[in-house]
Protein backbone atom coordinates (compact mmCIF):
# COMPACT_ATOMS: atom_id res chain seq x y z
CA UNK A 1 0.00 0.00 0.00
CA UNK A 2 1.42 3.27 -0.86
CA UNK A 3 1.83 5.65 2.19
CA UNK A 4 2.04 9.37 1.79
CA UNK A 5 3.71 12.44 3.90
CA UNK A 6 1.92 16.23 2.88
CA UNK A 7 2.79 18.85 4.69
CA UNK A 8 -0.23 20.67 5.36
CA UNK A 9 -1.62 24.42 5.88
CA UNK A 10 1.58 25.59 3.61
CA UNK A 11 2.83 25.93 0.38
CA UNK A 12 5.98 24.62 0.40
CA UNK A 13 7.49 21.69 1.86
CA UNK A 14 8.97 21.09 5.47
CA UNK A 15 6.89 23.94 6.89
CA UNK A 16 3.26 23.46 7.87
CA UNK A 17 2.02 20.13 9.78
CA UNK A 18 3.02 16.66 8.22
CA UNK A 19 0.33 14.33 8.14
CA UNK A 20 0.87 10.45 6.99
CA UNK A 21 -2.15 9.08 4.78
CA UNK A 22 -3.19 5.91 3.80
CA UNK A 23 -6.09 5.11 1.40
CA UNK A 24 -6.97 1.90 1.49
CA UNK A 25 -8.89 0.09 -1.03
CA UNK A 26 -11.02 -2.07 1.08
CA UNK A 27 -13.87 -1.51 3.76
CA UNK A 28 -13.95 -2.16 6.82
CA UNK A 29 -10.90 -0.90 8.50
CA UNK A 30 -8.61 -2.53 9.85
CA UNK A 31 -8.35 -3.73 13.43
CA UNK A 32 -7.62 -0.55 15.50
CA UNK A 33 -4.28 -2.20 16.81
CA UNK A 34 -3.00 -2.07 13.24
CA UNK A 35 -3.95 1.32 12.67
CA UNK A 36 -2.28 2.53 15.96
CA UNK A 37 1.13 0.42 15.06
CA UNK A 38 1.24 2.67 11.91
CA UNK A 39 0.53 5.67 13.09
CA UNK A 40 3.41 4.75 15.86
CA UNK A 41 5.79 3.76 13.20
CA UNK A 42 4.70 7.22 11.16
CA UNK A 43 5.29 8.84 14.64
CA UNK A 44 3.71 12.26 13.37
CA UNK A 45 0.91 14.30 14.86
CA UNK A 46 -1.83 12.31 12.82
CA UNK A 47 -1.61 9.35 10.41
CA UNK A 48 -4.95 9.39 8.52
CA UNK A 49 -6.99 6.18 6.95
CA UNK A 50 -9.36 6.61 4.46
CA UNK A 51 -11.67 4.00 2.33
CA UNK A 52 -13.87 4.20 -0.39
CA UNK A 53 -17.77 3.92 0.52
CA UNK A 54 -20.47 2.50 -2.01
CA UNK A 55 -21.86 5.45 -4.53
CA UNK A 56 -24.99 7.28 -3.50
CA UNK A 57 -24.25 7.48 0.57
CA UNK A 58 -24.08 11.17 2.66
CA UNK A 59 -20.24 10.47 2.05
CA UNK A 60 -17.68 9.79 -0.63
CA UNK A 61 -14.90 8.09 1.63
CA UNK A 62 -14.42 6.80 5.71
CA UNK A 63 -12.00 8.51 7.55
CA UNK A 64 -10.04 8.19 10.69
CA UNK A 65 -7.51 9.82 12.50
CA UNK A 66 -4.46 8.46 15.12
CA UNK A 67 -2.09 10.17 16.84
CA UNK A 68 0.83 8.23 17.79
CA UNK A 69 -0.77 7.65 20.91
CA UNK A 70 -4.40 7.09 20.40
CA UNK A 71 -7.14 7.82 17.97
CA UNK A 72 -8.78 11.05 17.67
CA UNK A 73 -12.42 12.22 17.25
CA UNK A 74 -11.48 15.52 14.92
CA UNK A 75 -8.43 16.56 12.93
CA UNK A 76 -7.62 19.02 10.48
CA UNK A 77 -4.38 18.76 8.60
CA UNK A 78 -5.21 15.37 8.22
CA UNK A 79 -8.38 15.67 6.46
CA UNK A 80 -6.90 18.51 4.09
CA UNK A 81 -3.75 16.33 3.76
CA UNK A 82 -6.18 13.45 2.99
CA UNK A 83 -7.99 15.61 0.49
CA UNK A 84 -4.63 16.64 -0.82
CA UNK A 85 -3.86 12.97 -1.96
CA UNK A 86 -7.01 12.21 -3.13
CA UNK A 87 -7.19 15.07 -5.90
CA UNK A 88 -3.47 14.89 -6.64
CA UNK A 89 -3.58 11.41 -7.39
CA UNK A 90 -6.54 11.37 -9.75
CA UNK A 91 -8.81 9.63 -7.31
CA UNK A 92 -11.19 12.29 -6.71
CA UNK A 93 -12.45 15.69 -8.54
CA UNK A 94 -14.72 18.94 -6.79
CA UNK A 95 -15.62 18.30 -3.06
CA UNK A 96 -15.32 15.07 -1.51
CA UNK A 97 -17.32 14.22 1.42
CA UNK A 98 -15.51 12.46 4.71
CA UNK A 99 -17.76 9.87 7.13
CA UNK A 100 -15.29 10.43 10.51
CA UNK A 101 -16.47 10.38 14.21
CA UNK A 102 -17.38 14.14 14.58
CA UNK A 103 -19.75 13.55 11.61
CA UNK A 104 -19.56 14.47 8.06
CA UNK A 105 -16.65 16.83 6.95
CA UNK A 106 -15.80 18.22 3.50
CA UNK A 107 -13.27 19.51 1.46
CA UNK A 108 -13.20 21.06 -1.06
CA UNK A 109 -10.25 22.23 -4.08
CA UNK A 110 -9.59 25.64 -4.15
CA UNK A 111 -7.10 25.93 -7.20
CA UNK A 112 -2.85 26.36 -6.66
CA UNK A 113 -3.12 23.97 -3.81
CA UNK A 114 -5.62 25.24 -1.73
CA UNK A 115 -8.51 23.24 -0.32
CA UNK A 116 -11.09 24.34 1.82
CA UNK A 117 -12.67 22.47 5.11
CA UNK A 118 -16.20 22.35 6.24
CA UNK A 119 -16.36 21.35 9.57
CA UNK A 120 -18.28 21.97 12.86
CA UNK A 121 -17.92 25.59 14.96
CA UNK A 122 -16.69 24.49 18.25
CA UNK A 123 -18.59 26.34 21.46
CA UNK A 124 -16.87 28.56 23.92
CA UNK A 125 -17.78 28.61 27.37
CA UNK A 126 -15.83 31.20 29.61
CA UNK A 127 -14.49 29.73 32.53
CA UNK A 128 -12.07 29.96 35.99
CA UNK A 129 -8.15 29.83 34.92
CA UNK A 130 -7.55 27.18 36.58
CA UNK A 131 -5.19 26.42 38.90
CA UNK A 132 -1.69 25.62 38.02
CA UNK A 133 -2.22 26.83 34.59
CA UNK A 134 -0.63 29.48 34.22
CA UNK A 135 2.13 28.37 36.06
CA UNK A 136 2.20 25.45 33.26
CA UNK A 137 2.52 27.80 30.98
CA UNK A 138 5.48 30.08 32.82
CA UNK A 139 3.17 33.50 31.70
CA UNK A 140 0.16 35.78 33.30
CA UNK A 141 -3.00 34.34 31.42
CA UNK A 142 -6.14 36.91 30.47
CA UNK A 143 -8.76 34.40 30.16
CA UNK A 144 -9.85 30.77 29.84
CA UNK A 145 -12.76 29.37 27.51
CA UNK A 146 -13.76 25.52 27.47
CA UNK A 147 -14.41 24.00 24.29
CA UNK A 148 -16.91 21.47 23.44
CA UNK A 149 -16.85 17.93 21.79
CA UNK A 150 -15.17 16.89 19.51
CA UNK A 151 -12.41 18.59 20.48
CA UNK A 152 -12.33 19.30 24.47
CA UNK A 153 -9.27 21.96 24.06
CA UNK A 154 -8.96 24.70 26.74
CA UNK A 155 -8.47 27.72 25.07
CA UNK A 156 -5.92 30.45 26.85
CA UNK A 157 -5.80 33.99 26.00
CA UNK A 158 -2.52 35.32 26.40
CA UNK A 159 -1.22 38.89 26.74
CA UNK A 160 0.21 39.57 23.39
CA UNK A 161 1.75 37.45 20.36
CA UNK A 162 5.12 37.90 21.56
CA UNK A 163 3.92 35.96 24.89
CA UNK A 164 2.67 33.20 22.64
CA UNK A 165 5.88 32.84 20.76
CA UNK A 166 8.04 32.97 23.38
CA UNK A 167 6.12 30.09 25.60
CA UNK A 168 8.40 27.15 27.01
CA UNK A 169 5.86 24.97 28.91
CA UNK A 170 5.78 22.85 31.64
CA UNK A 171 4.29 19.76 29.56
CA UNK A 172 3.08 17.81 32.47
CA UNK A 173 1.47 20.24 34.61
CA UNK A 174 -0.93 21.05 31.39
CA UNK A 175 -2.06 17.68 31.46
CA UNK A 176 -5.15 17.76 33.77
CA UNK A 177 -6.57 20.97 32.41
CA UNK A 178 -8.46 19.39 29.05
CA UNK A 179 -9.61 16.18 27.14
CA UNK A 180 -6.88 16.70 24.63
CA UNK A 181 -4.50 19.81 25.49
CA UNK A 182 -4.17 23.53 25.34
CA UNK A 183 -4.69 26.60 22.57
CA UNK A 184 -2.57 29.60 23.68
CA UNK A 185 -3.77 32.44 21.79
CA UNK A 186 -3.40 36.28 21.37
CA UNK A 187 -3.98 38.99 18.98
CA UNK A 188 -1.54 39.60 16.34
CA UNK A 189 1.16 42.36 16.74
CA UNK A 190 0.72 43.64 13.46
CA UNK A 191 -2.35 42.58 11.11
CA UNK A 192 -0.21 44.44 8.05
CA UNK A 193 2.20 40.84 8.39
CA UNK A 194 -1.13 39.13 6.71
CA UNK A 195 -2.58 37.23 10.00
CA UNK A 196 -4.90 38.35 12.58
CA UNK A 197 -4.27 36.28 15.76
CA UNK A 198 -1.83 33.64 16.37
CA UNK A 199 -1.87 30.29 18.42
CA UNK A 200 0.05 27.42 19.75
CA UNK A 201 -1.24 24.41 20.51
CA UNK A 202 -0.09 21.68 23.47
CA UNK A 203 -1.88 18.09 23.44
CA UNK A 204 0.76 15.96 25.50
CA UNK A 205 -2.40 14.26 26.87
CA UNK A 206 -2.78 12.63 23.65
CA UNK A 207 0.90 12.37 22.95
CA UNK A 208 1.60 15.22 20.85
CA UNK A 209 3.69 17.76 22.98
CA UNK A 210 3.27 20.41 20.40
CA UNK A 211 0.90 20.42 17.17
CA UNK A 212 2.75 22.11 14.20
CA UNK A 213 -0.53 23.62 12.80
CA UNK A 214 -3.67 22.41 13.87
CA UNK A 215 -7.02 22.71 12.30
CA UNK A 216 -9.54 21.57 14.32
CA UNK A 217 -8.24 24.50 16.97
CA UNK A 218 -9.36 26.94 14.65
CA UNK A 219 -12.80 26.39 15.25
CA UNK A 220 -12.62 27.69 18.46
CA UNK A 221 -10.36 30.20 17.44
CA UNK A 222 -12.64 31.46 14.68
CA UNK A 223 -15.25 32.71 17.25
CA UNK A 224 -13.20 33.05 19.69
CA UNK A 225 -11.19 35.79 17.69
CA UNK A 226 -14.52 36.88 15.22
CA UNK A 227 -16.02 38.28 18.41
CA UNK A 228 -13.28 40.48 19.50
CA UNK A 229 -12.03 41.69 16.33
CA UNK A 230 -15.97 42.12 14.65
CA UNK A 231 -15.25 40.06 11.20
CA UNK A 232 -16.09 36.67 10.47
CA UNK A 233 -13.14 36.36 7.75
CA UNK A 234 -9.84 35.94 10.05
CA UNK A 235 -6.18 34.10 9.32
CA UNK A 236 -4.33 32.58 12.08
CA UNK A 237 -0.78 31.89 12.15
CA UNK A 238 0.36 28.99 14.56
CA UNK A 239 3.49 30.46 15.07
CA UNK A 240 4.84 26.58 16.19
CA UNK A 241 8.88 26.17 14.78
CA UNK A 242 7.60 24.86 11.25
CA UNK A 243 4.35 27.40 11.49
CA UNK A 244 1.22 27.61 9.28
CA UNK A 245 -1.38 29.91 8.18
CA UNK A 246 -5.12 29.06 8.47
CA UNK A 247 -7.78 31.08 6.79
CA UNK A 248 -10.88 30.73 8.46
CA UNK A 249 -14.51 31.67 7.71
CA UNK A 250 -17.23 31.55 10.37
CA UNK A 251 -20.65 30.23 9.53
CA UNK A 252 -22.62 30.18 12.35
CA UNK A 253 -22.47 26.20 13.17
CA UNK A 254 -20.05 25.80 10.97
CA UNK A 255 -16.64 27.22 10.46
CA UNK A 256 -14.20 27.28 6.91
CA UNK A 257 -10.65 26.20 6.98
CA UNK A 258 -8.98 26.90 4.28
CA UNK A 259 -5.38 26.31 3.46
CA UNK A 260 -2.27 24.80 0.88
CA UNK A 261 -1.11 21.52 1.17
CA UNK A 262 2.77 19.62 -0.44
CA UNK A 263 3.44 16.03 -0.67
CA UNK A 264 6.93 15.39 0.69
CA UNK A 265 7.20 12.03 0.52
CA UNK A 266 5.59 8.81 -1.65
CA UNK A 267 6.29 5.66 -0.38
CA UNK A 268 5.08 1.88 0.09
CA UNK A 269 3.95 -0.04 3.28
CA UNK A 270 5.45 -2.80 3.13
CA UNK A 271 3.79 -4.61 6.24
CA UNK A 272 -0.05 -5.45 5.44
CA UNK A 273 -3.13 -5.86 7.80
Amino acid sequence: MRIRIVDAFTDRPFAGNPAGVLLLDFAPFPDDQWLQQVASEVNLSETAFAHPLPTGGGADWALRWFTPATEVDMCGHATLATAHVLHTAGLWTGTVRFAARCGTLTATPRGEGAYTLDFPTSSLTPVEIPDGVAEALGTEVLSAHATAAPIGDLVIELADERTVRALSPHLAGLVAHSKRGIIATAAAEDPARGYDFVSRCFFPAVGIDEDPVTGSAHTALAPFWSARLGRTELTGLQASARSGLVRTSLRGDRTLLTGNAVTVLDGELLTAP
